[in-house]
């Protein structure tokens, strides 16, 4: 089997605090290679134009807009025009778990939401800058972690659904969603059914579907078909394996099978997304 090429993984790059706030503007001659993170990033522009690529998905920031990426998720910067604002690259461990579900409930659904040029997440980017870079004492780290987790309060606050209710956010429901997303994430390969997944949840399947067509507006088995797709079009893009190779990286013993759904879900053959891509 030929040697697959690995996607760039950036890692290691915070700070102590594991926090790091660059320009937008530092951006306009960095590599256009795609790569993961190993942290969260946050786009926070005031103006201007930035364009882009999420898992194969182009996103575009017009205007004041928010963004997020979540480690692990594929990403290339695309086109920037006359925009200012802020990078900002959190580690796992800066983000309160209520903000990590809502983050990975929202991944590939809404990931960049338009905000107001004045919005207070923005004035406070540059009181943060100040704890990072002025006079520490031993309760710096604290403070830092404290900004921060308000910040990303801010972010998670405007990208949930206007009509998302509360008790919806805090509740069982939303908690399933993110449960059930961590379980395809991990077994897509080996589980494909819902069903599978309904009974690890202990739940049934309608009741799964609902749920979850609830929380993120699409049904349980678009999440799973979404994560098969996701790696088949990294492994198109950035190894040298052939689609039968591919098949069976992604657990089809029949890979002309493989090759139909990939077709039906996506409109090309998988032959053809590898050529348009390269």
């Amino acid at each position: 089997m030929k040697k697959k090429t690995a996607i760039a993984l950036h890692k290691d790059e915070l700070d102590s605090f594991g926090i790091s706030i660059k320009s937008v503007q530092a951006f306009k001659e960095s590599v256009k290679i795609a790569h993961r993170d190993d942290h969260y990033m946050f786009i926070l522009q005031q103006q201007g134009m930035l364009g882009l690529e999420i898992d194969f998905s182009e996103v575009r920031l017009k205007g004041a807009s928010l963004c997020f990426v979540t480690p692990g998720q594929v990403h290339r910067y695309v086109k920037q025009q006359d925009n200012k604002g802020w990078f900002i690259f959190a580690d796992v461990s800066l983000v309160p778990e209520q903000y990590r579900e809502i983050f990975d409930a929202y991944e590939h659904v809404r990931q960049v939401v338009a905000a107001d040029a004045d919005d207070v997440v923005f004035k406070s980017v540059p009181i943060l800058g100040q704890l990072l870079t002025g006079e520490q004492s031993v309760l710096t780290a604290a403070i830092v972690a404290s900004q921060v987790s308000a910040m990303l309060g801010i972010i998670a606050s405007k990208i949930i659904q206007p009509q998302t209710p509360e008790h919806t956010i805090n509740g069982q429901r939303y908690h399933i969603v993110n449960r059930f997303k961590q379980l395809v994430r991990n077994n897509y390969k080996a589980v494909k059914q819902v069903q599978q997944y309904a009974a690890q949840l202990n739940i049934t399947p309608l009741y799964l579907n609902e749920v979850v067509k609830e929380i993120t507006g699409f049904p349980a088995s678009h999440w799973i078909r979404q994560e098969i797709l996701l790696e088949a079009k990294r492994l198109l893009y950035h190894s040298m394996l052939d689609v039968k190779e591919i098949a069976y990286e992604l657990g089809y013993e029949d890979h002309a099978y493989f090759s139909r759904f990939f077709k039906k879900n996506t409109g090309i053959t998988a032959l053809a997304f590898r050529t348009k891509n390269h």
